[in-house]
């Protein structure tokens, strides 16, 4: 995933211009691009055609790209717990996790390698970000307004409740392993991602789609909720292109998708082995439709 910070190049990888971490001067990228290095990878290895791409949430985005860039080398597509434009709501989540980092001293304009870094603003971030992968439910149900080490309130500004440290842990271990520059570039990446764009709808973005389509939403899941699957789901049939949708019933929010293992992993052999059964392998692709040719 380029601008990341696990084992890809992003801003807190080397200049060779420099021999300085590149900060803020490494390029904006999409998801387009980050699937573009995908493939390039793919090609390297020889793959001409992969039977099945598939993510949740961000991966679920990229999974999406890799149907419309290369319609071609995709055979079918498991799209889990995510959308094929994000919403204004997303977007504002998004700025108020970097704003968090933007307010960090530390943060030093994204110059901050070989220095203190600004975790303070990353673990906020972090913090903000994971309130949005759960449910009002879930929380109910793991947390409720339990006291954390006490029996009564304190009346003070310290950590009392459960939740309360639940976050400040999520956020400062997330600051042990990863970068406030590789968050701002990711989340961008993600407020950028809109298929529609520049086109007249999402259903033009699906013309050259070849690929049979799992579409999975989660029922408690308010970050990417199931009302924009069905709204891709809509855009695909269109197309006439083979999609099939499931919501799930879950408590679990959108972290659903890493939780409700027992059900997707169902959903998914069932649907590979049609996919499989659909077309022998190295069999010729589905012609493209042109806009406007009829099913």
């Amino acid at each position: 995933m380029v601008g990341g910070c696990r084992g890809t190049t992003g801003p807190s990888s080397t200049d060779p211009k420099t021999g300085k971490p590149y900060g803020l001067t490494f390029p904006l990228v999409t998801i387009s691009d980050m699937v573009a290095a995908q493939k390039l990878l793919v090609d390297h290895l020889g793959i001409d055609r992969l039977l099945a791409v598939t993510g949740g949430s961000m991966g679920g985005m990229q999974a999406l790209q890799w149907t419309v860039s290369y319609p071609e080398r995709v055979r079918s597509a498991i799209i889990l717990a995510s959308t094929a434009r994000v919403s204004p709501q997303s977007i504002a989540l998004d700025e108020v996790a970097r704003q968090a980092i933007y307010a960090d001293p530390n943060w030093n304009g994204g110059n901050y390698y070989g220095a203190t870094p600004p975790n303070a603003g990353l673990a906020v971030a972090r913090m903000i970000g994971h309130i949005t992968y759960l449910s009002d439910r879930s929380m109910r149900a793991k947390f409720g307004r339990r006291l954390q080490e006490r029996e009564q309130y304190g009346y003070q500004f310290a950590t009392e409740f459960a939740v309360e440290n639940y976050l400040k842990y999520r956020g400062s271990a997330f600051t042990q392993r990863f970068d406030a520059n590789s968050f701002l570039y990711i989340t961008r990446a993600i407020d950028y991602f809109d298929l529609a764009h520049g086109r007249s709808s999402l259903a033009e973005a699906f013309l050259r789609t070849q690929a049979k389509f799992l579409i999975v939403s989660y029922s408690s899941d308010w970050l990417y909720p199931p009302a924009e699957s069905e709204e891709l789901v809509r855009a695909l049939l269109h197309n006439g292109i083979d999609a099939t949708y499931v919501e799930i019933k879950s408590d679990h929010g959108h972290d659903a998708f890493l939780l409700e293992v027992d059900r997707l992993a169902g959903l998914t052999r069932d649907f590979l082995g049609r996919v499989e059964r659909g077309a022998a392998p190295g069999a010729p692709a589905p012609r493209p439709r042109t806009k406007g040719e009829p099913d």
